[in-house]
Order: structure tokens, then C-alpha cells, then sequence
């Protein structure tokens, strides 16, 4: 089988359906999911609670599979790798952001960002080089020694957004990145990942709230699992 894409095509979702069993029923989660993107988009998936976002932001970032259809990303038939190859793809090409930063509690800002390259192999001098530069990056320069206690929840979620960058991903994948922060810091943190989507990467958020939604170049609903095409947010 074909696993590449067209020039300029990130990832494409053909008819993709998602069934969990719930006793002797099948529950219907997604239904027929057509999505592309191209890279360098900034996509934002807007749904209420129950619409089958996160289940769709799970098969996107290959935490999931799809029960049929198709998904190619970045060049890849999604649907055909194993176990280690969807944790190997995860690791190279996607940067996650969580609703809750989920930083470790007895580590330090700079020791949190350095921890997804201690697993990918990177020597200590180089890690803390990155980690080091990543911060300066997201405005934390004078944080780098503090413990996520001794940081606000905007910091946090910086620190977090900088540690989705450690590796370099190609995908930056975002679950209501603002949804526990007030809305001065969440427009922070979008502006943040406005600039992230004007140097060239490729960005994807999840959320429920039509004004975070809006500061992405792309709008598509999911509700009842089912997606449509909101057409483009303000520039």
C-alpha cells in the first residue's frame, strides 16, 4: 500500500470511525471523519463535552486507534504501525499540551522541559542547553530553577508548552490548553502559540470555548461525533 501524501499534505483522516463496546451495546464515538491539514496549519477542533474531541485528539496524537478508516501522518499509514512504531511516532513527530500543565512536582522548570530528551537519549550538556534555550523562549529565563509550586499557572503551562517543544515535533497537539487558566494568562499562552504557528509549526487545539477557538487560522466542529468545517477564524 501507497503510505505517502501529497507535497504539503501533514496528515489526512479518511472515513475514520470509532466503536467502544459499553456492555452488550457499541457506542458510535466518531463517524466517518474526513480532516486534513496541511503543515503549518493552526487548527482548532471545537466541541462540547461528549462530541468526541477527545477521542478524536487521542487517534490524532496515535495514543488511539481507529476501529476503521484510514490515517496518514506525516507521510505515514497510521493505521498499519505496531505498538512500538505509534510510540516511536509519538516521540519524533507530536508535542502534547494538556488542560493541566502535569508537570513533576520535585523537579524544576528546567528539569521538567529536560525530561522528554533524558528518554530520547540526549546527553546531559546537550539537554540543558535546549531546555535552557526553550524556556528563554516562552519568557521563563529567570524561572528555570523554580519548582512548579513556585509557579503561577500561566508559568506552568509555559513550562509545559516548552517540554511539548524538547524534541522538536513536527506537531504541536494542545487539549484545552487554557481551560483552567484565567483569560488574561490564556491570552497569553495563545499568543504564545501564535507565534509558535508563525515560525512554521503545525498546530492543532482542542477545545470547547469558541473565543480560545478563535485564535486558530482554522475552525472545524465535532459534535455527535460527527465533523464540519467552520471555516477560517479571524486573521
Amino acid at each position: 500500500m501507497d503510505r505517502t501524501v501529497d507535497s504539503g499534505t501533514f496528515f489526512r483522516m479518511e472515513k475514520i470511525n470509532k466503536f467502544y463496546q459499553m456492555g452488550e451495546e457499541q457506542a458510535h464515538i466518531l463517524k466517518d471523519i474526513d480532516l486534513e491539514i496541511r503543515r503549518g496549519e493552526y487548527l482548532s477542533v471545537l466541541g462540547p463535552s461528549g462530541s468526541g474531541k477527545s477521542t478524536l485528539m487521542n487517534i490524532i496524537g496515535c495514543l488511539d486507534v481507529a476501529t476503521s478508516g484510514r490515517y496518514t501522518l506525516h507521510g505515514r499509514s497510521v493505521d498499519e504501525l505496531t505498538e512500538g512504531e505509534l510510540a516511536r511516532l509519538r516521540s519524533a513527530e507530536i508535542g502534547f499540551v494538556f488542560q493541566n500543565s502535569q508537570l513533576l512536582p520535585r523537579l524544576t522548570a528546567q528539569k521538567n522541559v529536560e525530561l522528554p530528551l533524558i528518554y530520547a537519549g540526549v546527553g546531559p550538556k546537550e539537554r540543558r542547553r535546549r531546555a535552557q534555550e526553550l524556556l528563554e523562549r516562552v519568557g521563563l529565563s529567570d524561572r528555570m530553577d523554580h519548582l512548579p509550586s513556585q509557579l503561577s499557572g500561566g508559568q506552568q503551562q509555559r513550562v509545559a508548552i516548552a517540554r511539548a517543544l524538547a524534541g522538536n515535533p513536527t506537531l504541536l497537539l494542545a487539549d484545552e490548553p487554557t481551560g483552567a487558566l484565567d483569560q488574561k494568562t490564556g491570552r497569553q499562552v495563545m499568543a504564545l502559540f501564535r507565534e509558535l504557528n508563525d515560525e512554521g509549526r503545525t498546530i492543532i487545539m482542542i477545545t470547547h470555548d469558541m473565543n480560545i477557538a478563535k485564535n486558530a487560522r482554522r475552525v472545524v466542529h465535532i459534535i455527535d461525533g460527527e465533523l464540519t468545517e467552520g471555516g477560517m477564524a479571524d486573521a
